[in-house]
């Protein structure tokens, strides 16, 4: 899976995803830091990645609807240090392929996945 990761995410995913197969680009090394979320949305989409992150400007299920992108992940943890998205994303990592335009959230303890809306 091609993966981008924001910048409130520890650099240490990459290694952790990259082990697991995926693909992965981070904000920082795309000189992206500070910019709108639009932009960042944009840059994506554009390369079709997969975005991680902590930001909830990213949690509107309307305007990131499943199957209009390559899926979003969405990290919802109580105490977000480092090593908790680390234990969190490592737990998932296998996984994130099966999540291809869908809008997932993960917190400690669950994971809700919305897949995209099936047509006839």
């Amino acid at each position: 899976m091609r993966i981008k990761l924001d910048e409130n995410l520890p650099a240490r995913l990459v290694d952790i995803l990259s082990a697991h197969g995926h693909d992965v680009h981070t904000v920082p090394d795309e000189h992206l830091s500070g910019r709108p979320d639009a932009d960042i949305w944009q840059a994506v989409c554009g390369e079709g990645r997969f975005l991680i992150t902590q930001d909830l400007d990213f949690s509107d299920t309307r305007r990131f609807a499943p199957g209009t992108h390559a899926g979003l992940l969405l990290l919802r943890l109580r105490e977000p240090g480092a090593q908790a998205i680390i234990a969190a994303v490592t737990a998932i990592a296998a996984d994130i392929t099966n999540w291809q335009g869908c809008f997932v959230v993960a917190t400690e303890n669950k994971l809700r996945i919305k897949h995209p809306a099936k047509t006839t």
